[in-house]
């Protein structure tokens, strides 16, 4: 039997109400003992004082007793509604603590005993080690918590609700049918006559690909959601970066003046995209540093640009052609070559609200032409960056995914291509063929936690917040 736990569940700081939340078996003794003796009707609210040992009021507030199984953990679960003040919490978490310690009055034996604090995401846990969501569905729960957009949240709450764990079941459920098929001519060969052509294995093979593709290009969107973009601003000094971050921010976020390397380290910021978090970095002007300062931040520019989804190499139209400028792009061009032909780098041309009619006609009839003074071109930026990044627009069917359910879907789907591979040689291959369907069932059994790993679990609910 698990030990009983407790923690305020309830942000920290004041507030309105806060909630205490315990979580464990044969809970009734302990409100008792919380509430005067009061017995509490299941899952009603129901308006009482919270008593300290001596009988004196903590606050007065709501109790709600959930008998298990009909509980968020399947346990059953206490909450405690106080008012959501920081003291009034601690001095209702730590009577919780005494109270369950003390002896019943008619057993002699501690009401509660082993009550402890909860762990981060342990009343989560255990949901899904009782079985009321999935894995899938409980880091929904702390991406709900977390969501930074509206279409974020809204996406959480989809695969909470489980929609992404419907779809996961569904391909789950196909690869099981043939693996039954598969293995049940294994294991009476006698039986066997051209099975793989007879149960048409290639096209349901295929088809099964097909399927995991769309999930699959449907939880990219939903990492997306979830993670954002990291989009870093670089150029050499003086190109509008600081500028152009403040207009996408909408804020004067970062310090702008004429003076070359007035930016010296990363200045960032969150915006929404379509609902997307864009996380808008700005950097020191990429130049030979002109100090031990300057050189520290240009060099925590490089990092930066290093791990960004997308760089905008952001250029001055009004100084294109000056030696001088020209010849400090070159080094920057070649240094981003490498992240140029894997599609991150986006050239984006400055200053349009300054630069002559024939400065700009001059550039590529794709090139981004912008003016972070009069922020001409900038939604036309804002749409570039989210399709540099893969995003498409959201519509309902968008789940939240996370990168590690990705990387499940990907190997799901290589898996089911090597089977494929397997069964084009014919049913001497058969065994190959049922070795990578399991491998392939297993993958997708990661997603929801029909197969997963204590240190996984450890990682994924180590991230909650206390009390949920």
């Amino acid at each position: 039997m698990s030990e009983p736990i407790v923690a305020i569940a309830t942000a920290s700081g004041r507030g309105a109400i806060g909630i205490v939340r315990i979580s464990g078996h044969a809970l009734a003794p302990l409100a008792a003992a919380l509430c005067g003796g009061l017995r509490l009707e299941p899952r009603h609210a129901t308006l009482t004082s919270f008593l300290d040992r001596h009988g004196e009021t903590i606050d007065r507030g709501l109790a709600i007793h959930f008998p298990a199984p009909h509980s968020y953990t399947g346990e059953d679960v206490l909450e405690l509604q106080a008012h959501g003040g920081p003291v009034v919490m601690q001095l209702l978490l730590a009577r919780c603590l005494e109270a369950a310690a003390e002896g019943d009055s008619a057993s002699g034996r501690s009401r509660l005993g082993g009550l402890r604090l909860a762990r981060p995401g342990e009343f989560t846990e255990r949901a899904f080690l009782n079985d009321k969501l999935d894995l899938a569905q409980a880091e929904a729960v702390a991406d709900l918590i977390d969501a930074s957009t509206e279409a974020a949240a809204r996406s959480a709450a989809r695969s909470l609700d489980g929609a992404f764990s419907r779809e996961i079941g569904v391909l789950a459920g196909k690869i099981v049918e043939l693996r039954l098929l598969v293995e049940a001519t294994l294991d009476f060969p006698e039986e066997e006559i051209e099975f793989l052509e007879r149960a048409g294995a290639r096209q349901w093979l295929a088809d099964a690909k097909a399927q995991i593709e769309a999930v699959l290009a449907t939880a990219r969107q939903g990492v997306l959601l979830h993670e954002g973009i990291r989009v870093v601003l670089a150029g050499q000094p003086n190109v509008g970066k600081s500028s152009l971050l403040n207009a996408l921010a909408g804020a004067e976020l970062a310090i702008v003046t004429d003076i070359p390397g007035t930016t010296r380290d990363k200045v960032g910021e969150t915006i929404q995209i379509e609902g997307v978090p864009v996380h808008v970095v700005d950097t020191a002007g990429l130049r030979e540093a002109g100090d031990a300062v300057e050189a520290i931040g240009v060099a925590r520019s490089w990092a930066a640009i290093g791990d960004a989804d997308a760089i905008v190499f952001l250029r001055d139209l009004t100084r294109i052609g000056d030696a001088d400028y020209d010849a400090g792009e070159a080094p920057i061009a070649a240094r981003l070559a490498a992240a140029a032909a894997a599609g991150r780098v986006l050239e984006v041309f400055n200053k349009s609200d300054a630069a002559a009619p024939e400065q700009i006609v001059a550039q590529d009839a794709q090139a981004l032409v912008v003016s972070a003074v009069t922020r001409a071109g900038l939604e036309t930026l804002r749409r570039a960056l989210l399709a540099r990044a893969g995003w498409q627009a959201a519509g309902e069917g968008v789940f939240h995914a996370r990168a590690r359910h990705v990387d499940a879907l990907q190997r799901a789907g290589e898996h089911l291509a090597a089977a494929e591979a397997h069964a084009g040689v014919g049913d001497q291959a058969l065994e190959l063929v049922a070795e990578e369907l399991r491998s392939a069932h297993d993958a997708l059994g990661e997603i929801t936690g029909a197969f997963s790993a204590d240190d996984l679990l450890g990682a994924i609910f180590g991230r909650f917040c206390i009390g949920k």
